[in-house]
């Protein structure tokens, strides 16, 4: 280790860390991608109101709830670091749809022994299949119960921006410049940040929290697009269709078939984008497909909007009279090329990395984060590692020796900033 922070008991990161994690992810913050509001469920106000105060109570003077359920919070600089550059740390209050978001009962292991853990529902976490989770053995991890997701996603990077901020409030000893803890909503609707209030935010830089394994550091994500497919058939009697009857169901099923298997997400790895379907419904007259397009490559995604164009008039050359309509919408951007105008950002991040003995790799997102928006926006934001494996599942778990390097990495970020720069 290189530094103090890397000589920080484990144990008392661990204490400030993981009771935090046990009570947030007991609240549910399950959001809506078909509501346009934000936040797009009440929950995700229970969750913010107990974090704006929380950090109140830990001393911050700044804390500010927005109308539209942002919570933004400021640790003034160190005496003698008030000319350091402000940073801030980021990470979603909100959970997805896909599992069960109610009722988690998370599960503390310790010591974990190597076994399979059974699960509710038939489920089984299994280290012949995980190779991460056989890394754990002997160690303590914290798991769902199979009957709804844990929340570690992102509930873990809450606790750990939170915990650091904890840390560093009893320790005056170590020095920081300006810090800005931001929590978001509706991060999994894949919105983008509607409403944010980006004229109040004082960081230069950021950095989320809401990645996985250790070591993962993520300076790259998808472009990503909605697309909404409208299907219009034509209705009559069953027994008297022929000739007439146009069917909208049908139609929609016609054109899911059209999407290349090899370009699915189950069938892509690395820098492979895909088309996802999401929802498909609808009856005789009326249905629609909602999907997702996603691709580091903005012409990759170029490409695939204008297949299913080509896709849309096939189908309506299968079923004279009935009309497909495809509207696409751009959801955020790749953030690489921002973050790169910016090389300062990264390197401290590596830096920081290496003074805590971290094995880092930069992975790209297979997905995005409310990050890529803000770096869309002006402010580089590059993804840190939170210690949680199998997001938006049902057999969702977190290994806590992550979580508490999570922890220590937003520290040592924090002491390097203070040091490495000074504002403009």
């Amino acid at each position: 280790m290189n530094n103090p922070i890397g000589c920080i008991d484990d144990a008392a990161i661990a204490e400030l860390v993981i009771p935090r994690f046990l009570r947030y992810v007991r609240v549910c913050t399950t959001s809506n991608r078909y509501i346009e509001e934000t936040p797009s469920t009440p929950e995700q106000w229970d969750l913010a109101r107990l974090l704006a105060e929380e950090l109140r109570s830990l001393g911050f003077m700044e804390v500010e709830l927005t109308d539209h359920c942002y919570v933004i919070a400021r640790l003034s600089a160190s005496p003698g670091k008030e000319g350091s550059p402000p940073i801030g740390f980021l990470a979603h209050l909100d959970t997805v749809s896909d599992a069960p978001g109610w009722n988690v009962r998370p599960q503390l292991v310790k010591n974990y022994d190597g076994r399979k853990i059974k699960l509710n529902g038939g489920l089984v976490l299994d280290p012949e299949t995980e190779p991460d989770l056989a890394a754990q053995i002997g160690r303590d991890i914290i798991h769902t119960d199979g009957t709804t997701l844990l929340g570690a996603d992102d509930k873990a990077g809450i606790a750990e921006i939170i915990g650091a901020a904890e840390y560093l409030l009893a320790h005056p000893e170590l020095k920081h410049g300006p810090v800005e803890l931001i929590f978001t909503p509706d991060e999994e609707t894949g919105k983008g940040l509607p409403d944010f209030p980006l004229h109040s935010i004082k960081s230069i830089a950021c950095y989320t929290l809401d990645g996985g394994p250790l070591g993962e550091l993520e300076v790259e994500c998808f472009n990503a697009y909605g697309v909404d497919v409208q299907f219009l058939g034509k209705v009559i009697h069953p027994g008297s269709a022929r000739g007439i009857l146009v069917n909208a169901a049908l139609m929609a099923a016609s054109f899911a078939v059209m999407l290349p298997r090899s370009e699915s997400p189950e069938s892509t790895d690395g820098y492979y984008g895909y088309y996802c379907p999401m929802v498909i419904k609808g009856d005789h007259e009326n249905a629609s497909l909602e999907l997702l397009i996603r691709d580091f490559e903005e012409k990759e995604a170029e490409r695939r909007i204008r297949a299913l164009a080509s896709f849309a008039r096939a189908v309506e050359a299968q079923f004279p009279g009935g009309t497909v309509t495809v509207t696409t919408k751009k959801q955020y951007a790749n953030m690489r090329e921002k973050i790169d105008e910016r090389p300062e950002v990264l390197e401290i991040l590596k830096k920081a990395a290496c003074n805590l003995d971290i094995d880092f790799q930069l992975k790209p997102v297979r997905g995005g984060t409310d990050g890529s928006r803000l770096t869309e926006l002006g402010i580089p934001t590059p993804n840190i590692f939170t210690g949680g494996r199998n997001f938006h599942s049902r057999t969702e778990w977190a290994a806590i020796s992550d979580m508490v390097m999570a922890c220590k990495l937003v520290i040592e970020l924090i002491r390097l900033w203070s040091i490495s720069l000074t504002a403009d």
